[in-house]
């Protein structure tokens, strides 16, 4: 901080801060779950980019919403999931945040399994994680009458300032939050391939 303010007294140009290294902590669960729902060889650092964006990788973290945890479930989202696995016991305990977490993203996924290429899908399924489904949706029923493909995700975004009752920037810029991150954890060049599910 005293550096930077003597920098911007003398005109010295401002140290660059380091860009902190996401924490490998909990890679196991994050492995562990997207092979459960997912299936082996999925790309599972994609639902790591997803924590980094959400909370980044925080078990503490609370939105103004009450979102808890690594991956922000609301409480009621995390009731639902869990009241089928006795074994996640609490919202608050990351392995669990993460398996619902992902458990969520598997449902997402398949909503749009049919009607979305696999390129794009996985966009499709952080955009609804973000917004809720419904929102995207009605983002792709805006997409269709204004003759856009509406499965494709640059669609969405053309049309995301048109769509009712969406904080489109928000959720535009979480999804490209996540893939920023991804590309942060590693080259890109397999998780297409692994993606095509």
């Amino acid at each position: 901080m005293l550096a930077a303010l003597v920098a911007a007294a003398t005109g010295a140009p401002r140290p660059v801060a380091a860009q902190r290294v996401p924490s490998d902590r909990y890679d196991a669960y994050f492995r562990k779950y997207a092979k459960r729902y997912f299936g082996i060889g999925f790309d599972w650092k994609l639902f790591k980019a997803q924590g980094m964006a959400e909370s980044g990788l925080s078990p503490t973290a609370k939105s103004w919403v009450g979102a808890r945890g690594i991956m922000q479930l609301m409480p009621s989202t995390y009731h639902d999931i869990s009241s089928h696995r006795p074994e996640m016991t609490s919202i608050d305990d990351p392995q669990w945040n993460i398996a619902a977490g992902i458990m969520h993203d598997r449902y997402l996924w398949t909503v749009w399994k049919d009607s979305v290429p696999d390129d794009d899908r996985w966009r499709f399924m952080f955009g609804g994680y973000n917004a809720g489904e419904g929102t995207i949706f009605r983002a792709q029923g805006v997409a269709r009458a204004s003759k856009l493909n509406e499965r494709t995700w640059p669609s969405i975004e053309s049309v995301a300032p048109t769509v009712p009752r969406w904080r489109y920037k928000e959720t535009l810029g979480y999804v490209r939050a996540i893939e920023q991150n991804r590309k942060r954890l590693s080259p890109l060049s397999a998780s297409r391939d692994s993606t095509r599910r």
